[in-house]
């Protein structure tokens, strides 16, 4: 059997008093944790390995969740001005100290997906994760080793807290330590990140708040308020008067903090995974103030722009078409709040790598599953489109020597390329079972030099599948029906000249040749798109 380990989670309730206690510290003591000093928590820490002799690097994995390039080492407010009161000081620093990755991509803009590949190193083809509600080992190899399982195969410690593999799912992959987000809702036997609290003092309220919203909602709750609906919640948010540690993200970070100090005398692989910016977008009231709705902008809209966008691309949820022009501004504001939210417990994560002696011993790894949609063409909110909002990702990795800080990379990699890349940088031998990332260690030693020609990434919806290859200038994608007869409709854009893609070319006479050519690289795959020299 390929699962070794008998690790607890949050699915045991025997296993619900281990997240109250951190190597044995009272409730007290954790609802205090924040305030330790430096003196005190290296005082609880294990002592630090030598690395004259132990010369393993850590890894400190960072994952948001539906986080796009609203950052302010990303932004460009000039084409996306609704992205223009980002607020992320410590994000930004992280990007000067280590390489930022200007074009990543993930394989599906969906989270159980996306993490799937990530987690595997194969993309969905192979590993046959498409849907939210779809178990990744009933798709893969008995024998597969996912990342941290690959880096413990090998000497690692590892360990999770939060939303790394995808919430109901987070069992299936072995760690030495798991644990979820601390929960708003105490009595839930699994603790997911909670839902809506019963306070809220943002500017406008959503179309969630009824009669006895201020006792708070669950997602039933929620979703009765606005008549049902099968899976998802409409755009939710709460500002709340709660303290930043003690949000179900804060806690994470406290913890992660906590298992460093804990296991520094050893080399490591430690993965925070935070919920937000997903939804709903609940969090301290300091936060939103950072985004006032006088200072948000809509996003551009360009008269016609949706006539030709294929239906299973453009379809608008009818809750979400409920926003009046004050919600939406108050919905990008209170997603810019948690983003912002996150951004803090970056800050608290890396103080704690110097705090700890760290820093210079372990790489930093900071990305997100997927990307989101904030109110463009027309009125499209979440993910799983192929617009760059949902398919391009933050990546930024920091190496411990500092070398090339405040680099940009400008060649194009996927989230499947991290886990042979990781393996690389720590001088781990390849998995058994094939991967289908490349290393981009050689764009970490030479951050300008040539990369693939393409990426490539996928949705499932609206009974379409549909497929992109995405190049450093080009975005194409064919939607096919997955059952039935039915034509295939396509969408090609000009990023260059176009980057909010608001024209779709696929159908102009002109572009014939460019849809062409594109539809046979997109058939040719990603072995096809390798650099040269490395397509073997």
């Amino acid at each position: 059997m390929r699962r070794t380990k008998n690790v607890k989670n949050l699915f045991e309730p025997t296993a619900l008093c281990c997240v109250l206690l951190l190597a044995g510290l009272s409730t007290t003591a954790i609802a205090q944790s924040n305030d330790f000093t430096v003196s005190a928590l290296l005082n609880a820490a294990a002592p630090a390995r030598d690395m004259a002799q132990d010369d393993r690097l850590n890894i400190l994995f960072i994952i948001a969740d539906d986080l796009n390039l609203a950052l302010g080492s990303y932004a460009k407010s000039e084409t996306r001005p609704h992205y223009a009161t980002v607020s992320t000081p410590n994000l930004d620093e992280l990007a000067a100290q280590g390489i930022r990755f200007e074009n990543a991509f993930v394989q599906n803009p969906l989270c159980n997906p996306s993490r799937a590949s990530l987690l595997s190193g194969l993309r969905p083809a192979t590993h046959g994760v498409h849907t939210t509600r779809q178990p990744p080992l009933e798709t893969m190899s008995d024998e597969l080793r996912f990342l941290p399982e690959h880096f413990d195969d090998h000497g690692y410690y590892t360990a999770r807290v939060g939303k790394v593999g995808h919430n109901s799912y987070e069992h299936m992959v072995d760690w030495d330590s798991s644990n979820f987000a601390l929960s708003r809702e105490p009595g839930a036997i699994v603790h997911f990140p909670g839902y809506l609290p019963g306070q809220d003092s943002s500017e406008v309220r959503d179309i969630t708040w009824t009669t006895g919203s201020e006792n708070g909602m669950n997602r039933q709750e929620v979703l009765r308020s606005v008549g049902g609906r099968p899976l998802g919640l409409p755009l939710s948010w709460r500002a709340t008067d709660e303290l930043a540690r003690m949000t179900p993200d804060g806690t994470t970070a406290q913890r992660i903090i906590q298992l460093m100090a804990q296991n520094r005398d050893k080399p490591f692989f430690i993965a925070a995974g935070f919920h937000k910016p997903h939804q709903p977008w609940v969090g301290p009231a300091k936060f939103f103030d950072q985004h006032p709705l006088d200072q948000i902008q809509l996003p551009p809209q360009r008269e016609g722009d949706t006539i030709d966008i294929p239906g299973p691309a453009s379809e608008v949820s009818e809750f979400d078409s409920r926003l009046s022009e004050a919600q939406q501004k108050q919905a990008i504001a209170a997603y810019h709040a948690t983003v912002t939210m996150t951004d803090t417990y970056v800050g608290e994560l890396m103080q704690a790598l110097e705090d700890l002696g760290l820093a210079e011993s372990t790489i930093v790894v900071f990305t997100s599953d997927h990307g989101f949609q904030l109110n463009e063409h027309g009125g499209l909110w979440r993910k799983s489109v192929q617009f760059d909002e949902s398919i391009r990702v933050p990546l930024i990795v920091r190496l411990p020597d500092g070398s090339n800080a405040g680099s940009v990379a400008p060649g194009l990699v996927e989230l499947v390329d991290l886990y042979p890349t990781l393996a690389e940088l720590v001088d781990l031998p390849k998995p058994a079972h094939d991967l289908e990332g490349l290393s981009f260690v050689p764009l970490l030693e030479n951050p300008t030099r040539q990369w693939k020609s393409a990426a490539f990434s996928q949705s499932r919806r609206e009974g379409h599948d549909g497929l992109t290859i995405r190049t450093d200038r080009y975005r194409y994608t064919q939607w096919s029906p997955l059952e039935g007869a039915g034509a295939t409709m396509q969408e090609l854009y000009d990023l260059q000249q176009d980057p909010m893609e608001f024209n779709n070319l696929a159908d102009e006479p002109e572009h014939a040749g460019r849809v062409a050519e594109l539809s046979q690289r997109l058939a040719q795959g990603w072995q096809a798109a390798l650099p040269e020299g490395l397509a073997d």
